[in-house]
């Protein structure tokens, strides 16, 4: 009996919890963030608004660009640099601009994720140190033109919110020597961020609790930093807040926009804000069947345009009723998501290997091979049929091992065209993680050290080791702009190329 009552008292609780974590409350809670993130970009309009990845790109339709700091960089006792996610751009536009502006969020109830709190305060204090070092190196400090900046005014503190405990700081600034060093070692353009900026960078912390007097909001170019902001969108609260408008009763999640495999229902951000009034005001009950209808469409018309695109099946909820015929502006509006930049192959300059999403695998030439590791097929037509080869590759989220499962196969079929003299071709679904990461274990595998094909003798006289690997990711980061691997993924790549490590005694590796 009383294990009877726990269970049915589990099942309510998920009950709620699914009931609570709709999709119509998480845009909904998105679309209201959002307007809180247009308030502060408005209050410094000069500085760029940057996206983090993959939370923060559902918070405002205009996007200068976007960043990769993960929060798990930052957690308690697991603080580190990541020299596979330098985000250098994000250094080079600050200096460009004079700052720029950082927008994520958290599903935890606290104000700032640890990204922001953490993750990104570490990469500023590395880059300042690393670029105070450089400059004492350097020539221009030797004729003194640097001498008094670097000698005098150049922070190269580590500045941390206040909510971070004194003790966890010091563990962190015993580390960032250590992480300078290996910045220092791993093949970044420093040089080029030390020419252009001429402030030390600085994080300063914006979220809806931060009270900003409009009549004394200061000049960012007045400060003697140049100011890296971190604007949190969601208001901190622990828990489900009910809201009540004119039309709808609807709950509110913090941090709505995290995890959106698990909510959006093939919706994308940027489909969300080409349709957001309409799907806003559809209201909880037709929300579901609307987005449905969107990615219909969307997908229809990209199929119309010559591209390969997956059907998403998207459930409507059990309460839906039909659907009101789509607005003429809908009809009117073509879908711009497929852009030139989304279409681009990485070639790795003179390697013959190249990185991109699977539609960009369309652009492969009949003398080329192809690796193709999404569900989606591709029609080809190729001079030798053993020049293509779909091999699904999960993500690490989803299945820890897929990737070394399917490493040897991947391996041998760039060896077979490689050595044909014929390029390669690696896509993936997005062209930012799994590519990359097949992409690293061929180069590591089949290339020497100079990026010549040399059919593994190189690899086969080499002892793997964590920095060698970490030079070859900056070095296909170089080409491939947007490559953004996963940790679970990178671990499965060192472990397999160390050592031919099975799944089941894959260690875990810290990249």
């Amino acid at each position: 009996m009383e294990t009877e009552s726990r269970m049915n008292i589990y099942k309510a609780s998920r009950s709620i919890k699914r009931r609570d974590n709709t999709l119509y409350n998480a845009l909904r809670s998105i679309y209201e963030d959002s307007i809180f993130v247009a308030e502060i970009s408005q209050l410094w309009p000069e500085l760029p608004l940057l996206a983090n990845l993959r939370c923060g790109l559902w918070y405002s339709q205009k996007f200068h660009s976007t960043c990769y700091f993960k929060s798990t960089d930052g957690h308690n006792n697991n603080w580190s640099f990541n020299t596979s996610r330098l985000n250098l751009h994000v250094a080079l536009l600050a200096a460009q601009r004079g700052g720029c502006m950082i927008v994520d969020s958290t599903r935890k109830g606290k104000r700032f994720p640890d990204s922001m709190s953490k993750t990104i305060p570490i990469w500023t204090c590395v880059l300042n140190r690393a670029i105070f070092n450089y400059r004492e190196r350097s020539s221009e400090c030797e004729n003194g033109s640097f001498q008094n900046d670097v000698s005098s005014s150049w922070d190269c503190s580590l500045h941390l919110p206040l909510w971070v405990s004194e003790g966890e700081k010091v563990f962190i600034e015993d580390r960032l020597d250590g992480w300078v060093r290996d910045l220092e070692t791993c093949g970044a353009d420093i040089a080029s961020i030390s020419s252009i900026l001429k402030k030390p960078l600085r994080p300063l912390w914006v979220s809806q609790k931060t009270v900003i007097w409009l009549n004394e909001v200061p000049e960012y170019d007045s400060w003697d930093f140049t100011p890296i902001m971190l604007v949190s969108a969601s208001s901190p609260s622990p828990t489900y807040q009910q809201r009540t408008t004119s039309e709808f009763s609807w709950n509110y999640i913090p941090g709505a926009g995290d995890d959106e495999e698990s909510w959006a229902r093939g919706l994308s951000p940027h489909l969300f804000w080409k349709h957001a009034y309409d799907i806003i005001h559809s209201g909880p009950e037709f929300c579901n069947q609307k987005v449905a209808d969107i990615i219909e469409k969307d997908r229809v018309y990209r199929c119309h345009r010559g591209e390969n695109v997956a059907q998403v099946s998207v459930r409507p909820s059990t309460s839906s009723k039909p659907m009101d015929n789509i607005s003429d502006r809908e009809i009117d509006d073509s879908p711009t998501s497929s852009n030139s930049d989304e279409c681009a192959l990485s070639w790795l300059d003179s390697t013959n290997l190249a990185v991109g999403a699977t539609h960009s695998g369309m652009q492969i030439s009949c003398t080329d091979s192809l690796l193709n590791c999404s569900e989606e097929s591709l029609p080809l037509s190729l001079e030798s049929v053993k020049a293509y080869l779909q091999l699904p590759i999960a993500s690490s989220k989803f299945d820890r091992f897929a990737l070394s499962r399917k490493l040897p196969f991947a391996l041998e079929f760039a060896r077979m065209n490689l050595s044909q003299g014929k390029r390669l071709i690696i896509c993936c679904k997005d062209g930012e993680d799994i590519s990359v990461c097949v992409c690293l274990a061929i180069l590591m595998s089949l290339f020497n050290d100079q990026g010549c094909f040399d059919d593994g003798k190189f690899f086969s006289a080499t002892t793997i080791t964590k920095s060698e690997m970490r030079r070859k990711l900056v070095y296909i980061c170089k080409f491939a702009v947007k490559a953004r691997p996963s940790r679970g993924n990178l671990r499965q790549v060192f472990n397999y190329l160390s050592g031919g490590v099975t799944p089941t005694t894959i260690e875990t590796i810290e990249m």
